[in-house]
């Protein structure tokens, strides 16, 4: 999640990273949805892989998809959708330094019990939102945030056989 018009080329490319190694995990990837900036540069990386799943949680019926979004809703809740964003989400990665949709979506998923993982976030976004959970964790490099998202997320996930129909009583 973060801020469209503002992105960097840099945080572009590393964002369109996320996107794929996201889609290669067969996760299912929502943003803002946007047709700008990081919202449209992690739906293009997701996009890139068969078999992928992009949702984009827009704020109104005005705001145009990114083009590789599979499925958009339109909220008309404005910038109160970031609430949607968080809690459809397992866990939530900030991507570079945001604004104040991007704060409130951070502030949203420590309120909420969210992982919340920031990724090439300036200090005073991590030394702020880090003295609001201590369990917030913050990394410079897609690779080492992949080992802590794949570890998130085992941990959210219930045992095969909670699923399993056949080791019911």
């Amino acid at each position: 999640m973060r801020a469209g018009e503002a992105a960097s080329p840099a945080l572009i490319k590393l964002a369109e990273e996320l996107g794929a190694c996201l889609a290669q995990r067969g996760w299912v990837v929502l943003s803002g949805g946007r047709d700008c900036g990081v919202m449209a540069a992690v739906s293009r990386g997701a996009a890139a892989l068969p078999g992928h799943c992009v949702v984009g949680i827009l704020p109104d019926d005005n705001a145009a998809a990114a083009a590789e979004v599979d499925l958009a809703i339109s909220t008309g809740m404005g910038q109160a959708r970031n609430v949607i964003n968080v809690l459809a989400s397992d866990v939530v990665v900030v991507c570079g330094p945001g604004g104040p949709g991007t704060a409130s979506e951070a502030a949203h998923a420590i309120k909420a019990g969210k992982p919340l993982f920031l990724l090439e976030t300036p200090a005073p976004w991590t030394e702020f939102f880090q003295s609001l959970d201590a369990h917030v964790r913050v990394f410079a490099e897609v690779d080492l945030l992949l080992t802590a998202l794949d570890q998130a997320v085992a941990e959210l996930s219930p045992p095969a056989s909670a699923n399993d129909p056949a080791t019911q009583p």
